[in-house]
């Protein structure tokens, strides 16, 4: 196991997302990185046994022999993947939990990834002590969703896949989507408003925590979005999906 502080409870989690898969041992007292972000493209095509072996790099790479948490881009029930939109359609009705602990030797939970990053930003970050109905929405490959009511997680709501204007809402709103469209921020800014005005139609949340790779520079976009809802960067910016799958990691 990674060399660490005894009084300290530390826990490892990998962070997959259709471009990169990301995984460092956290302190679960604080939400810090105890270790250096290891990252590896995600393979393509990405399938079961290309993500596999990336996984389980990953984990040698950081001496880690203990439960892990992986944080998935796609449903994940009971370990099992539901859906593939942005990973290989030959994930689908794979007992990912079974696969990623075979491979690594590791006790391995899986869970959707944006479900992972709202547990961190809920615990540790800018939903803390929060109450009422928070979502936390990552803008990255896709547009991913973790909604809570009171702190509970509601899970696998995968709300980048709202119909909006007859598609798919994270075609045109994702981060992926403004660097593919070649979009200057601001004209990014009206897509993501757009879909957070239908978000916040359909759910009237007390706040949106925006994270995901476009929270790096939240100062481009955030400041051209004007909605109704209280709008909060994501403190831990791009870690918050490693956060929540150390925490997600059985004990």
């Amino acid at each position: 196991m990674t060399e660490h502080d005894d009084t300290a409870a530390v826990g490892f989690g990998i962070d997959i997302g259709g471009s990169g898969m990301k995984a460092a041992t956290v302190d679960l007292t604080t939400g810090a990185l105890v270790s250096e972000r290891r990252r590896i493209d995600t393979p393509q095509p990405a399938t079961p046994e290309a993500m596999a072996t990336v996984v389980r790099e990953l984990v040698e790479h950081h001496n880690w022999t203990g439960p892990l948490g992986v944080a998935f881009p796609a449903v994940v029930r009971h370990g099992v993947v539901g859906s593939a939109a942005n990973i290989d359609t030959s994930w689908i009705d794979v007992d990912a939990d079974a696969l990623f602990t075979s491979t690594t030797g590791c006790d391995v939970h899986m869970l959707n990834d944006a479900d992972a990053a709202g547990i961190a930003e809920m615990t540790f970050g800018a939903g803390r002590g929060r109450s009422g109905l928070v979502m936390m929405l990552t803008f990255g490959t896709g547009i991913g969703s973790g909604l809570f009511i009171d702190g509970v997680l509601v899970p696998n709501t995968e709300l980048g896949h709202l119909e909006l204007d007859g598609v798919d809402a994270e075609s045109r709103a994702s981060a992926k989507a403004r660097e593919r469209d070649k979009l200057g921020w601001q004209e990014w800014a009206a897509r993501v408003e757009r879909y957070l005005r239908h978000v916040e139609a359909l759910f009237s949340p007390d706040l949106f925590i925006v994270g995901g790779g476009a929270s790096k520079k939240p100062s481009k976009w955030v400041p051209h979005i004007d909605i109704g809802t209280e709008i909060a960067v994501a403190e831990m910016a791009n870690n918050s999906g490693i956060v929540g799958a150390a925490m997600a990691a059985p004990r």
